[in-house]
């Protein structure tokens, strides 16, 4: 079987054209001694690389095709200064793009010397309908990495010299992508997604990236800052065009009305992400120049993105420099990233340029702080486990009794331990003390068995494992809150079947199931992650390709927790293959036991 549509990925994007000075080419040669570790075949099936149905088997065939046309590292101003020798047969023809975007590790703020300090973009392909951008991490250190900013010297690929300057990727770092990526896509969240991982004759790897649009806000926020109206205007127009090819937003003919289009958009999206990532637990380090996140609210570089087990709303990353913004931090930062795209909005429509603070109280900000509501509320009423069209009833015509039920609830997610503020291994944290998870999966537990729990017993459902013994006091005011929690969940629970003309036995049965589901025991966080892509890497030599696929298929399913999502996913999911349970079983003990970390 032949794959013709990989030798499209040659480096060759729009973006080239409409953006000169977006980017800096690089030359490329071949990568030789480079064998596939992973392949995505749901991914590659959806963008039509491989054909519907192709079995979990890389032929002989489709690893040429992926190495051919993955395994790749730049020329870079290192090699070209030192004169490096390449054999003519390992280079390949044209270049291949690593695009300038505003980044905050750099010293200048206004994105002179930033964008992709490890990664190339192979290029853009399209097939029923959507297109996708496809770029590798991995392929050797560009000229736009941090350390060059800061020493003013460029970097041999593979250096260790300096942080951020050695244009190299870690295998377990590309599987711990691969894994978390694609379980928060399988549950709804938009995200770039892992198509291949490669690994090297040195063991480094290259991991392979896709999505609908690859385009951060950084990659405006560039041009906005150095009032470079032809360049933004341009990435502008590309977005838009990219969005509307995928049926995104309805085709604009007026450039006045696709850039008012594109800022509410991004109130929108960011407004409603930043209550999903708050509600869920998803540390992704939003800041105020964009560059971790995607423009249409994708997640990308997950080398900084974490699913915490509880609120462990204290938690900053470690970034050498800087410390990351904390969960709820995140909030205030998408906010202000709306504001700069309100500046852009009128800057592309202008030309002129008013300065941000003028912008403190523009109509994009209330809309981004309705959407945050919105989503919070209907993200904990899908949590306590109602379908969306109790959920729906219950904003509608039981709004109070949601948000004093989310004030309730919100004091034990955000409770903190006394231990107080302590090292982790990669930053800094103040442990939660509660999981609520735990309580909303078992609270209809016990009342459909007939029990009402007392607030002691609340507070006994909940305790995290981080909760010490001084924690662990039950103090009169937490016996109070315990008391209002129950009170407003079974206010909601009444409420549920009398707008849904149900039983209250009916509705709570819904709760129960759902929540069961939803509230998983068994819960992947990055702690596990971490863990799991290692057992898996160590077991990979035992097992053969297909074995070793089906298992990472079966994790990544089981961790669906979306139940509309779920019964599709048990649908398809694979049986393992022969011994391949110890190892399911192992990686779902990883979960269990970091079930409440970060």
């Amino acid at each position: 079987m032949d794959y013709p549509r990989f030798h499209v990925l040659d480096g060759q994007h729009p973006f080239r054209d409409a953006v000169p000075g977006g980017y800096v080419a690089y030359r490329a040669r071949r990568r030789p001694g480079t064998r596939v570790v992973w392949f995505n075949f749901r991914l590659a099936a959806e963008m039509g690389l491989i054909p519907p149905g192709h079995p979990l088997e890389l032929t002989t065939e489709l690893r040429r095709a992926i190495r051919e046309t993955f395994a790749l590292t730049i020329l870079n101003e290192f090699d070209l200064i030192h004169g490096t020798s390449v054999p003519a047969r390992e280079m390949l023809p044209g270049t291949y793009m690593a695009t300038r975007y505003l980044q905050m590790q750099h010293p200048s703020r206004r994105g002179t010397t930033s964008g992709d300090g490890r990664s190339i973009w192979n290029g853009t392909l399209r097939y029923r309908g959507r297109s996708w951008d496809i770029s590798s991490c991995g392929t050797g250190v560009t000229r736009l990495c941090p350390a060059t900013a800061a020493e003013g010297r460029y970097f041999q690929t593979g250096s260790n010299d300096a942080s951020y300057g050695c244009g190299t990727a870690a295998l377990d770092e590309g599987m711990d992508t691969a894994l978390m990526s694609e379980v928060f896509h399988r549950n709804g969240l938009a995200t770039e997604r892992v198509l291949t991982i490669l690994q090297d004759a040195d063991g480094f790897a290259i991991v392979v990236r896709a999505a609908p649009s690859l385009f951060r806000p950084s990659h405006f926020m560039v041009h906005l800052k150095q009032g470079a109206h032809q360049s933004l205007r341009a990435v502008a127009d590309l977005f838009m065009a990219r969005q509307q090819e995928n049926g995104n937003v309805p085709l604009l003919r007026s450039r006045p009305a696709r850039y008012r289009r594109l800022a509410t958009d991004m109130a929108r999206t960011f407004g409603r992400l930043a209550a999903h990532l708050e509600s869920e637990y998803i540390f992704c380090w939003l800041a105020w120049d964009g560059d971790n996140i995607l423009t249409d609210g994708g997640i990308i570089d997950y080398g900084s993105v974490r699913q915490f087990g509880l609120c462990h709303r204290e938690y900053r990353f470690d970034d050498g420099p800087c410390f990351s913004t904390t969960l709820t931090e995140q909030r205030r930062k998408a906010r202000h990233l709306v504001q700069n795209f309100a500046q852009i909005r009128d800057f592309l429509i202008t030309g002129r340029k008013q300065p941000l603070h003028s912008y403190r109280h523009d109509p994009l900000l209330r809309l981004f702080d309705r959407e945050f509501a919105r989503m919070r509320l209907r993200r904990l009423l899908f949590r306590v486990g109602f379908p969306e069209a109790t959920a729906h009833a219950l904003l509608a015509r039981r709004k109070k009794q949601v948000t004093a039920f989310l004030t309730a609830h919100a004091y034990f997610e955000r409770a903190r331990s006394a231990r107080g503020p302590h090292p982790v291994s990669d930053g800094i944290n103040w442990n939660a003390v509660f999981s609520t998870r735990d309580l909303l999966r078992e609270l209809p537990r016990l009342l459909r068995e007939g029990v009402t729990p007392s607030p002691r017993d609340i507070l006994e459902l909940a305790w995290s494992s981080y909760a010490t013994v001084e924690d662990r006091i039950p103090s009169p005011y937490r016996l109070r809150m315990a008391r209002r929690l129950t009170g407003c969940y079974l206010q909601l629970l009444a409420s549920a079947a009398t707008l849904s003309g149900r039983t209250r036995g009916q509705v709570l049965a819904t709760v129960e199931k759902r929540s069961r589901l939803i509230n998983r025991y068994a819960r992947i966080t990055g702690d596990s992650i971490t863990h799991a892509a290692t057992a898996l890497l160590e077991a990979r030599p035992k097992l053969s390709v297909t074995a070793w696929h089906r298992i990472i298929e079966q994790f990544i399913s089981d961790q669906v927790l979306v139940p509309g999502h779920r019964q599709a996913a048990s649908e398809t999911a694979l049986r393992p293959a022969a011994g391949a349970g110890g190892l399911l079983d192992q990686l779902n003990d990883l979960n269990e036991m970091f079930r409440h970390g970060l």
